[in-house]
């Protein structure tokens, strides 16, 4: 039998996923008019509070307010983290569990595909698709909280996020993409193992929970080695470094516990105490640094933003093509 063209194949898998396809592009495009009309009064917000003067005065005041809570709005970014395991889940996860439920998937080898061929090229169409769709999102989630992003925002008392911000790194520039294109590959390797839609999905939801839990707070931060800074010294804002740890140290060199600084704190003001003693306000820094404590910061600049975008990405890709390879083995061992 001769060899399906390509471009028929082409149509097979989009009148088999075009409910799954347009229901994405429908969400996607609705969540985006979202983001650009909301974006809209966003940067209007910040253009006003920046340009407004007297900066001290009450009308200053209120403008700032109102640029610093629309950050909250999509939770500065946390609300959107489960986007790619929702596309993974209930687009990648179907696409080789529903074959294999219903039993389709014997009508299908046999129409000429040929069974590599059937499961890479559905594979690999839609995973293009899903990470071009989520690209184009990225960019315009990097253009809504490019304010919250510009150095000194503080100073003017104005939110600031570092560009290493755990709710919007993956979710900005080749971020986005590669999660969903993860996602994806996870959710297609769940469907031909367990083989059924529902098993598929938690699975899928399980998997990706996991990996992102692990790369958000223990992978990430190692990707390169973080600079280190000393109080007094140089003082580092959050606001423009990912600060990955603190630890104060005695004068000997040695680090203090939250009970020894609670100790040293119990002949400053009650106001620079802090929740159980251990130093919250600037003050209560600046009282244990004048009695020789001195506090060290691990941190990961905010220049080094792109140079982590392309480890993550590349990892996350390897592991992709990884699974889809892994998925299109399965499919030529399983038994018509």
């Amino acid at each position: 039998m001769r060899a399906v063209p390509w471009r028929r194949m082409a149509w097979v898998t989009w009148r088999q996923h075009r409910l799954a396809l347009a229901g994405i592009a429908f969400f996607l495009g609705a969540l985006a008019v979202y983001v650009w009309t909301v974006g809209l009064g966003l940067h209007h917000a910040y253009a006003t509070a920046t340009a407004c003067r007297p900066a001290g005065s009450i009308a200053c005041g209120l403008l700032v307010s109102r640029f610093n809570g629309g950050g909250q709005v999509l939770w500065y970014g946390y609300l959107l983290q489960p986007l790619p395991a929702l596309i993974g889940a209930f687009v990648g996860a179907p696409v080789l569990a529903r074959e294999m439920e219903n039993g389709t998937f014997r009508y299908a080898w046999t129409q000429g595909f040929g069974r590599c061929r059937w499961a890479l090229f559905k594979l690999g169409t839609l995973a293009v698709a899903l990470a071009a769709a989520s690209g184009a999102l990225s960019l315009l989630l990097s253009w809504y909280y490019q304010p919250y992003l510009v150095a000194g925002n503080q100073a003017a008392g104005l939110s600031e996020l570092s560009p290493l911000w755990p709710g919007l790194f993956d979710l900005r520039g080749v971020g986005l993409a590669a999660w969903t294109l993860v996602a994806f590959a996870t959710g297609a390797l769940a469907g031909m193992l367990a083989r059924r839609i529902v098993p598929a999905i938690v699975a899928t939801l399980a998997t990706y929970a996991g990996l992102a839990y692990a790369a958000a707070l223990y992978l990430r931060q190692h990707y390169l080695a973080p600079l280190v800074t000393t109080y007094p010294g140089m003082w580092v804002s959050p606001g423009s470094a990912w600060v990955t740890s603190q630890q104060w140290t005695t004068k000997d060199g040695r680090a203090a516990s939250p009970s020894v600084l609670s100790q040293a704190l119990q002949g400053a003001p009650p106001q620079l105490a802090g929740k159980g003693g251990v130093p919250k306000a600037f003050g209560s820094v600046l009282y244990l640094v004048q009695h020789g404590y001195t506090l060290s910061t691990s941190y990961q600049p905010a220049s080094r933003f792109w140079t982590f975008q392309f480890i993550e990405a590349g990892g996350l890709l390897a592991l992709s093509v990884f699974l889809i390879a892994a998925t299109v083995w399965l499919v030529r061992r399983r038994l018509a």
